[in-house]
């Protein structure tokens, strides 16, 4: 079992935390989206980063609550976390979920917090790089794998690369949708729409987005959102093929590959 420390723990025991991970309210408390969380948290291990987490004193990032027009919720949120982080002297943050990526990249700096901030794809590629992490390139060989694009890594941050090179360092058929990248299809999830019902339509997007992918005949959905991974699983789900394809991050794409 993974014992993650706290930053309030690190601290009392001086200890001098490189990486905050910043978990997320899914990564925290969704069970599938706990998956991920652990996957690149025994991913750090191995690769000997000094981190750390904030546990109870991790506030949402307020992404829904300004999505959804809640100006007031979000700033008193973002002020939250930035005193919290500014405390612990925080430099570095790390996040699984690429709206609190967007979030502190992008929005922070108006309220005053200032932070380097990672999504964990490209973490998990300067870890590769710098010879930290290394992969079974022979593990996913042969196998076909296609990519979601999420919205707030892809089209709002430019982010296309960084989860790209994960699949082929595992040596992975890597195949294409017809709609990806700057072109890429939304799952539905995006804008506070999550936590809302659907807009009147013939079919769900997660559905089409989901048929997409059928298309390339790949065995298993790659993401980087656990928003995402539930959206393209229920659309998996709708289309009975939860025997037959497999929705993964790209981080549980690389512990499988180690045997973890």
């Amino acid at each position: 079992m993974i014992k993650v420390k706290t930053m309030a723990e690190a601290a009392a025991e001086g200890i001098d935390v490189e990486v905050l991970y910043f978990v997320g309210c899914a990564g925290s408390f969704d069970p599938r989206a706990q998956r991920i969380t652990k996957a690149f948290a025994q991913l750090m291990d191995i690769a000997n980063v000094s981190y750390a987490i904030l546990g109870k004193e991790e506030m949402c990032t307020g992404d829904p609550a300004r999505r959804a027009g809640n100006e007031f919720l979000f700033q008193m949120l973002a002020n939250q976390n930035i005193q919290t982080m500014n405390n612990y002297g925080v430099k570095k943050i790390v996040t699984t979920c690429p709206h609190g990526f967007n979030m502190f990249k992008n929005e922070y700096p108006e309220l005053g917090g200032t932070f380097e901030v990672l999504h964990h794809t490209q973490f998990l590629n300067m870890l590769i790089d710098d010879g930290k992490l290394k992969v079974d390139g022979d593990y996913y060989k042969d196998k076909k794998i296609t990519y979601h694009d999420s919205c707030y890594l892809g089209r709002i941050n430019g982010e296309y690369d960084a989860p790209r090179n994960l699949i082929h360092h595992l040596k992975a058929d890597l195949v294409e949708m017809n709609r990806c990248k700057s072109n890429g299809l939304c799952c539905g999830a995006g804008g506070a729409q999550f936590f809302k019902e659907d807009e009147p339509g013939e079919k769900r997007i997660n559905v089409e987005r989901i048929e997409e992918a059928l298309d390339t005949k790949a065995g298993i959905v790659a993401s980087n959102c656990p928003f995402c991974i539930t959206m393209l699983t229920d659309g998996i789900k709708a289309k009975d093929e939860q025997d037959n394809v497999v929705v993964l991050d790209v981080a549980e794409l690389l512990i499988r590959s180690m045997g973890e």
